[in-house]
C-alpha cells in the first residue's frame, strides 16, 4: 500500500461555458486570428473547469492549499514544488463556442520515486470533457510534486551553453521570446496563480528558476498552434507531451515540427538546443 492510495480514484466534476470572449483572449494571447466557424481552438480545454479556490485558500506557491479532508481531490504532498509534467490528450470532436461543458476528473494513480534530486510524487489525473454526455476532449495529465533545492544549488535551468538549436531537421520552426506580458495572460486565461510565472524573486530565491517560468501547457499550447499552422483548425487526433526542462521568459524559444508516417514530431528548444518540451500529434 502507498502513502496516498486513499486518494486514488476520487472524482470531481466541474461545469463551464464556452464562451466566444475566452476563445477570442485565447487566440489574442497567442498571436492567432480568432475562428470565423464556430469551433473553439484546440487547447481551449485548458481553460474549462478550472480549480476556483478562494484566494485566502492559497498556499505560499500560489497554488490552492491541499489538505487531508475527505473532500480533498489532490492528495496533501507535502513537497513543495509542483510541475505539470506531461499529459497525453485525445481530441473526440471540435468543442462548439456556447456550449455547455462538464470536466470530469479522476486520480488515476499516485507514484512515488527517487530522483536525484530527491523524493518525486507523480499524481495522474484523468480528465474528461463533455457535452451532455458526448465526450470532445480526453486527457490523462501528470503532476509531479518535488523537494525545494537546496540553498547552494545552482539555478535551474543553466545559463545557454556554447550549443546551437538546429533547424536542419525540421519542416516548420518558429522562434518566438516568451515576454512576461504572455505568461501573465496565460495565467489568466487558465486561473492560474503558480508564482513561478509572474513573481521573479519568489521564482528566484523560493523555487531556484533562473528567471520567470514559461507554463508548460503554454509551450504545449504554442505548439498545437504550430501544427494549426501546418495543418488547419481542428486536425488533431491526438497530442501527448513531456516536459523535459524549464523555459525562461525573456529567452528564444524554438518551436519545431516534422512530418513523420504517424503523424507530427514536435518540439520546444531553447537557444543552445536544450530540449524544452517533447511532443508528437497524430491526425
Amino acid at each position: 500500500m502507498g502513502e496516498w492510495d486513499a486518494w486514488i480514484g476520487r472524482s470531481e466534476v466541474r461545469a463551464d461555458r464556452v464562451d466566444p470572449g475566452l476563445a477570442a483572449r485565447w487566440c489574442a494571447t497567442l498571436d492567432r486570428p480568432a475562428p470565423e466557424d464556430g469551433l473553439a481552438p484546440q487547447g481551449l480545454h485548458w481553460c474549462l473547469g478550472l480549480p476556483d479556490a478562494p484566494t485566502a485558500a492559497l498556499g505560499r506557491d500560489g497554488h490552492p492549499r491541499r489538505d487531508d479532508a475527505p473532500d480533498s481531490f489532490l492528495p496533501p504532498v507535502p513537497l513543495p514544488r509542483r510541475m505539470w509534467a506531461a499529459s497525453d490528450v485525445r481530441f473526440h470532436a471540435p468543442i462548439a463556442l456556447g456550449c455547455d461543458v462538464a470536466r470530469l476528473s479522476r486520480i488515476a494513480a499516485i507514484t512515488t520515486k527517487q530522483g536525484a534530486t530527491g523524493t518525486l510524487v507523480f499524481v495522474e489525473i484523468a480528465h474528461e470533457t463533455r457535452q451532455h454526455d458526448t465526450p470532445l476532449v480526453s486527457e490523462t495529465q501528470t503532476v509531479v510534486y518535488r523537494a525545494a533545492p537546496p540553498a547552494d544549488a545552482p539555478p535551474v535551468p543553466p545559463e545557454a551553453g556554447p550549443g546551437q538549436f538546429d533547424a536542419a531537421a525540421w519542416t516548420i520552426v518558429r522562434t518566438i521570446v516568451p515576454t512576461p506580458p504572455l505568461l501573465f495572460r496565460y495565467s489568466a486565461l487558465t486561473f492560474n496563480s503558480h508564482r513561478i510565472h509572474y513573481d521573479l524573486p519568489y521564482a528566484q530565491a523560493g523555487e531556484g528558476y533562473r528567471g520567470l517560468v514559461v507554463h508548460g501547457p503554454l509551450t504545449a499550447s504554442l505548439l498545437l498552434d504550430l501544427a494549426r499552422r501546418h495543418l488547419g483548425d481542428n486536425r488533431l487526433t491526438a497530442f501527448w507531451f513531456r516536459g523535459v526542462s524549464p523555459a525562461i521568459a525573456g529567452q528564444p524559444l524554438h518551436l519545431a515540427l516534422r512530418d513523420t508516417d504517424a503523424g507530427l514530431k514536435l518540439g520546444a528548444f531553447a537557444a543552445d538546443g536544450r530540449l524544452v518540451m517533447d511532443a508528437n500529434a497524430a491526425y
